[in-house]
């Protein structure tokens, strides 16, 4: 089954018997329809009052669009003077320093002339930033990190405010750029929406190697400068790390939400099908706006962003073993939209997804290795095959998921269509079907106990090492244990580092991956050892423990800045506890230790964020300085911006 894309039509639905909706997916769903109604009817209330028929720059004074097109080719200007074709945003996080957005750099001409071949216009809406975790692990400008996504949302509101547009398509691929991009275009719920990759970068130095390399230099027995050449091997070309931490997880989710076109997430920077598929999603999108403007019932993106949508994505995480950061980040992403999700429900869809995927650090493959496999196609067909998924949601490449079980095709003459995807996985050490799993539940797990509730990242850690009960070793600040790691004081004993005042609202909760090689030596080495911190690890999280975005965090209050050196923690992955031994007693105790003050927030920018600090929310509710929808508030009394 093909069909030409150039044309901007659906991608194919291929034909399935239909399958009974797990049980377990069906109340979860239902609980969020009911937890969300109130909010979620508010979102949609503002969103088709946003809609108007027609171009939207035809509500702009004269005066107005004259400045929306001074600045364009002149034939673009008798199209933006005209009130006929689309007008489609741009909003780009290209730079040319980090290697997953360099390729964005030929987009935006590429798009116009897709979209102008489409029947419509397009115009650069607005840039957003994008840093990388990768420059500023251990970094001071790691504390900003997390903030940045929040930013990125409010600089897509900005670029899509000025009211000249009909729909959108958002470049951006890694860890904040993606979730801020999807939360300040929900603001905008009315357009068609769509997210354009520029996919992973070649497969380099394998993972395991890099990881080898690492923990021998953090044990002395390898040199920086065989360091350095083990990470610029790995991390080696244009495109995203090919490792599964949240740029890739970002890619998955966003596929299986239906915001990219089926296929669209693995394919590599600079090749004819990676081009064509970004053709073929401008022709898509400009062929929603024009639907939408001739009144046909069109998917915007308030639409496709639905609770059944936001179930699909949390079980695509669990069945891929994402990144730990989307708890938070779908969390912020489906509030956005109006959808109330909790961790409890993460928690109870862990039970019943079982984990497919095996890529590094989960295991040894990476995210080229996962798409030959079978990839997403693959993986979207064994979940729905098995009720896991629903099918009945909205995308940009029209109704129904079981379109994402195809594949891109490019044919000799270039034109691009959609095949059959594998219907059997082609690498059982990669990727498994719904029955075969690696393991029965999920890769993430939702921790809870005394000490707070937190997640873990259960599957790239070995099952005799899930369950550690130690005496806690309590620190402040990751610099303070690499430092006793370098003076031997963590050598030959169990321990259970607790890491405090590294949450949202003490220091911007930064990853902290220079722990996790020092903690894989100790482990190695025999220790039974983990981690416990209101801070973050993200998807790179390793084979040690960690019970991460502890809340309440230390900062408001949360039991975890009252552990002292010696009391008895334990983090149990098995059963989904985080507790400490004579609870009653910790409890009762006062806070120790205290979240840095402002005057220690000087330096690379991180004074500017004194507000999101003081405003922030806890990581439960996605660590976001963005209010939601609540049910005391009508329609009118929510401003636009706490949507954004």
């Amino acid at each position: 089954m093909t069909t030409p894309s150039n044309q901007g039509a659906p991608v194919p639905r291929p034909e399935a018997d239909a399958v009974p909706l797990h049980p377990v997916i069906a109340q979860v769903t239902e609980r969020l329809v009911a937890r969300s109604a109130t909010a979620r009817a508010t979102y949609l209330a503002r969103t088709d009052a946003a809609g108007t028929a027609g171009p939207a720059r035809t509500r702009l004074a004269c005066a107005n669009l004259a400045h929306g097109f001074a600045a364009s080719e002149p034939v673009e200007k008798i199209d933006l003077r005209g009130t006929v074709k689309p007008n489609l945003a741009i909003v780009t996080s290209y730079n040319d320093m980090l290697s997953a957005h360099q390729p964005f750099v030929d987009y935006p001409p590429q798009i116009k002339k897709a979209v102008i071949r489409a029947g419509g216009i397009a115009q650069v809406a607005g840039g957003v930033p994008a840093m990388c975790d990768g420059i500023t692990q251990g970094r001071a400008g790691m504390q900003m990190s997390l903030y940045s996504r929040d930013v990125i949302a409010m600089a897509t509101a900005i670029g899509l405010s000025h009211d000249m547009f009909d729909a959108t398509l958002m470049l951006g691929v890694c860890d904040k750029i993606v979730p801020g991009l999807l939360i300040g275009a929900l603001s905008f719920g009315h357009l068609p929406t769509a997210l354009v990759p520029a996919g992973p970068m070649t497969s380099g130095l394998p993972n395991k190697e890099k990881a080898r390399t690492r923990q021998r230099f953090a044990e002395g027995k390898a040199t920086r400068e065989e360091l350095l050449e083990a990470e610029a091997a790995s991390y080696h070309s244009a495109g995203t790390c090919t490792f599964y931490g949240t740029a890739n997880s970002n890619q998955l989710l966003v596929e299986l939400m239906g915001l990219h076109l089926p296929g669209a997430s693995f394919v590599n920077p600079g090749t004819p099908l990676r081009s064509a598929l970004t053709d073929a999603v401008s022709a898509r999108v400009t062929r929603l706006a024009a639907d939408v403007q001739a009144g046909e019932p069109v998917a915007r993106l308030a639409d496709v962003v639905s609770e059944r949508t936001i179930v699909n994505a949390c079980v695509a995480l669990l069945a891929s073993g994402g990144s730990t950061n989307h708890t938070m980040h779908l969390v912020a992403i489906a509030r956005a939209a109006g959808v109330e999700l909790t961790w409890d429900d993460l928690s109870d869809l862990s039970a019943v997804v079982p984990l497919l995927t095996r890529i590094y650090p989960n295991g040894s493959a990476d995210v080229n290795h996962f798409a030959a496999a079978g990839g997403t196609a693959f993986l979207v067909r064994t979940l729905l095959d098995a009720g896991l998924l629903h099918e009945d949601v909205e995308t940009v490449a029209g109704p129904g998921l079981r379109r994402y079980t195809m594949e891109p095709r490019l044919a000799e003459d270039g034109s691009l269509s959609w095949v059959e995807g594998p219907t059997a996985s082609l690498d059982a050490a990669v990727l498994r079907p719904v029955e075969e799993p690696f393991q029965a539940d999920g890769g993430l797990r939702v921790l809870s106990g005394p000490i707070g509730t937190a997640v873990i990242k259960t599957s790239a850690v070995s099952p005799e090492h899930r369950v550690v009960t130690a005496p806690a070793i309590v620190m402040d600040d990751q610099a303070d244990f690499i430092a006793a790691f370098d003076r031997g004081e963590l050598d030959g004993r169990d321990f259970v580092a607790v890491l405090r005042y590294q949450g949202p609202a003490a220091i911007g909760m930064p990853e902290l991956h220079k722990l996790t090689p020092l903690l894989g030596v100790l482990q190695d080495r025999g220790q039974h050892v983990a981690i416990v911190t209101d801070g973050r690890m993200s998807g790179a999280s390793g084979k040690v423990p960690a019970a991460i975005h502890v809340t309440p965090e230390a900062a408001l209050g949360g039991a975890i800045a009252k552990i002292v050196d010696g009391d008895l923690v334990t983090v149990d992955g098995v059963a989904g506890t985080l507790s400490v031994a004579d609870a009653d007693v910790v409890l009762a105790r006062p806070s120790t230790g205290a979240a840095p003050s402002a005057a220690e927030f000087v330096g690379t920018g991180r004074e500017l964020f004194g507000a999101f600090r003081a405003t922030v929310g806890p990581a439960d509710q996605g660590a976001s300085v963005f209010p939601a929808v609540t049910a005391q508030h009508s329609i009118e009394e929510i401003p636009v911006a706490q949507h954004a």
